[in-house]
């Protein structure tokens, strides 16, 4: 994103935004976001805890499975108490417990392109990881919510549960626009012991929160393995460059490996998806997290999409255009919507074939929303040459407005 919030990487160095005043209680001057789900350059061999199950409690479209995992369970306020062993209980723990099974860790492995002292290029494996709560399942699926930044570019996803045991997992539906993603796990590959002991999510209205209420993250902090912390939720309706829709803060410490993770109430449900934090030495207890009743709809559009799996790079379609990002810097400053401008068509290309024109603005492939070129050409790694695949774009008319139209595409071949 081409503004003062950027996703957290190792070899990034923190510095400190420029950026003018803002009146609608933004973040202050100064100040830096993280997301906080990518905890960089793990070892392979790192075990992450972490548990998967979602409850349907917004989702009534999915059908019932013949493995089925329990559904989390609600906590009524329980008070602080001592058991005769000495030993200190209290709602946070019970919370936490019932939880936990529902939360999963997220392994990305992904391949970039790395530019050597000599100049040249090379590829370089790296790997990432962030959290994910299981929201739902189908008759041979289960469903897990995540961040998009977590599980974009990658090319192998794991999933870890909370007993430790790991399954790969494929990407059902993204939206880079509100930084969700819905990844799938086939059940044949969850072993019965595991079933047994992961859990559904049980999910909360956002709508009711109430600023100074409880709030508690669960999620793989820095690659680790599941952890816990508590605070307060401390405001509502936040709003942040380059995020669109309101957010939640809370002071609940939230890090790097935390995103994708679960933000809960007091009952234990489900409230919100962590997924930024403020990052500079100045600020201390800001993060922020999506409100899940905001979100509800694109959720169970996500969850029903068709699993894709990625196409073999020599089978894979291509549009034929040449496109340069719009930014949201640019599309403010030039009143145009975020996508990819497209400059160049190639002569009997497919897009040219099936109408686009060049000065359009590619939005979305497939029904997943795409934000600059990077992220158009990792969705085209799902479709094969010669498939049909629709494509959103904004036309500029006379006046200068931009009108939405989608356009079905016969993906050709690389020329």
């Amino acid at each position: 994103m081409d503004n003062q919030y950027s996703y957290y990487t190792p070899e990034q160095d923190y510095k400190e935004p420029e950026q003018e005043p803002k009146k609608k209680k933004k973040v202050p001057k100064a100040v830096k976001v993280i997301c906080i789900g990518l905890a960089f350059g793990l070892a392979a061999g790192i075990t992450f805890q972490a548990v998967n199950v979602v409850t349907g409690k917004i989702f009534d479209t999915v059908a019932e499975a013949k493995k089925s995992a329990r559904t989390v369970e609600k906590v009524d306020s329980a008070k602080l108490t001592t058991s005769s062993s000495g030993s200190v209980t209290s709602e946070i723990t019970e919370i936490a417990q019932n939880a936990m099974p529902s939360v999963v860790s997220i392994t990305n492995m992904s391949i970039t392109e790395v530019q050597s002292f000599f100049g040249g290029v090379h590829e370089q494996e790296s790997v990432s990881a962030g959290s994910g709560i299981i929201i739902s399942q189908n008759e041979e699926e289960l469903l897990i919510l995540t961040n998009n930044h977590v599980v974009e570019g990658s090319n192998t996803l794991t999933v870890s549960f909370i007993d430790e045991s790991s399954v790969e997992a494929n990407i059902k539906g993204t939206d880079a626009n509100r930084d969700l993603a819905v990844v799938a796990v086939k059940l044949e590959d969850i072993d019965d012991e595991t079933m047994d002991k992961i859990a559904v999510a049980t999910l909360g209205d956002s709508t009711k929160l109430k600023v100074g209420e409880p709030a508690i993250a669960i999620g793989n902090a820095l690659g680790y393995g599941q952890s816990v912390t508590s605070g307060i939720v401390s405001a509502t309706k936040r709003t942040l460059e380059g995020f669109e829709g309101e957010l939640i803060q809370t002071d609940a410490a939230i890090n790097p490996g935390n995103s994708g993770g679960a933000l809960l109430n007091a009952n234990g449900e489900v409230i919100g998806v962590n997924t930024v934090k403020i990052a500079v030495n100045e600020v201390e207890g800001i993060g922020y997290a999506i409100p899940i009743s905001d979100v509800s709809d694109m959720i169970t559009e996500l969850m029903n999409r068709e699993t894709r799996t990625k196409v073999a790079e020599g089978e894979q379609g291509y549009l034929g255009i040449e496109g340069e990002d719009v930014t949201s810097s640019s599309a403010q400053m030039y009143g145009m919507p975020e996508g990819v401008y497209i400059y160049r068509l190639e002569e009997n290309g497919a897009a040219g074939r099936a109408g686009l024109s060049k000065g359009s603005i590619i939005t979305a492939l497939g029904g997943t929303s795409v934000n600059d070129m990077e992220s158009l050409k990792e969705q085209l790694q799902y479709y094969r040459a010669g498939e049909t695949v629709e494509v959103t774009v904004q036309i500029p008319s006379e006046s200068g407005e931009y009108k939405e139209k989608t356009v079905e595409v016969t993906l050709g071949t690389r020329s």
